[in-house]
């Protein structure tokens, strides 16, 4: 049984039941729209890790601590992030804006664990 996601979460239970971002991809779109920076939290994911970019290839395995999760799919910019990046962020980050992945092993996931693409 996959474990039901993140407590709280408006994605708890269901098969996207966590949401990620890479500090690589959110890098270039800052790049590509002149920002110094973006703030992981602007894309609305759960958790941001340090990678240079996400797989998206549906079932792709990834280790995040002691728990391990599966891409379900890439996640589309929607209009919100036009509001916390900026104008132009929304077609900036198509490709770009992270993943949904189902949680199949659950466990607890702390700052600074590693992140092990399998």
């Amino acid at each position: 049984m996959q474990d039901q996601g993140l407590e709280g979460d408006r994605n708890f239970g269901s098969i996207r039941s966590v949401t990620i971002v890479c500090e690589g991809e959110l890098t270039k779109v800052a790049a590509d729209l002149g920002k110094e920076a973006i703030a992981p939290g602007a894309t609305r994911r759960n958790i941001t890790v340090t990678l240079d970019e996400l797989p998206r290839t549906h079932g792709t395995e990834i280790q995040l601590g002691e728990v391990l999760v599966e891409v379900w799919r890439d996640c589309a910019p929607c209009d919100y992030m036009e509001e916390t990046v900026g104008q132009g962020a929304r077609d900036a980050l198509k490709g770009r804006s992270g993943i949904s992945a189902t949680i199949t092993g659950g466990g607890l996931i702390r700052v600074g664990d590693p992140v092990i693409v399998r």
